[in-house]
């Protein structure tokens, strides 16, 4: 298993990449915004990777960030989505605006990515907010004194895209302060934003 490549930019396409790691050359599948992010970097180049390993053949999808792979892995667990129409999902929509589609079951974002149809989004939206609510249920020791819904219901939702407790509660907690009954899409927007920062450093 191929955890992450760290190397040089050798060569670019629709949806693909090739690192030079010294002297091979891997072909990562990637989306879209990570082909625009990398094109702009001159320097080394880390992506941290899934290979899917089929009778004829063996693929690698890379990621800037280690929450995108972790939603990648979700997004395959959920039955009826391959690693292509996971890929079309983060290169069509941002992890922000995906979360909220499925908290607030909204099908219609969801079908104008390519490879989604109506019963695919129907799937997303049940078994990802059951596992919302399954991680809730987790949650509860981590929550005691910290009652509020919103936090809760912020917080579970990143858990279940792969985030630790901690680092999603922390996230929701810094998102929240000083708002005045923020909704969970705002605290999870900004959440989200504070934790791809902090990815970076």
């Amino acid at each position: 298993m191929i955890a992450y490549l760290n190397g040089t930019l050798a060569a670019t396409g629709d949806r693909w990449v090739v690192l030079d790691v010294n002297g091979i050359g891997y072909r990562v599948h990637v989306p879209e915004p990570v082909t625009r992010e990398l094109t702009q970097n001159s320097g080394n180049v880390k992506l941290y990777t899934y290979m899917a390993v089929r009778e004829d053949a063996i693929t690698l999808y890379g990621f800037v960030y280690e929450s995108e792979l972790e939603l990648f892995t979700v997004l395959i667990g959920v039955s009826g989505i391959g690693p292509q129409i996971a890929l079309n999902i983060l290169s069509q929509i941002s992890l922000e605006d995906f979360v909220i589609a499925i908290l607030s079951g909204d099908e219609k974002s969801l079908v104008r990515i390519s490879g989604i149809g109506s019963k695919s989004a129907q799937r997303l939206i049940l078994e990802l907010r059951d596992k919302i609510k399954k991680v809730q249920s987790t949650m509860t020791p981590l929550m005691v004194g910290k009652p509020e819904s919103v936090t809760r219901d912020a917080a579970s939702a990143l858990v279940s895209l792969g985030f630790s407790e901690n680092a999603a509660y922390d996230a929701v907690k810094a998102a929240a302060k000083g708002k005045v009954s923020p909704s969970v899409q705002d605290v999870i927007k900004t959440a989200l934003k504070l934790l791809k920062e902090a990815e970076k450093r």
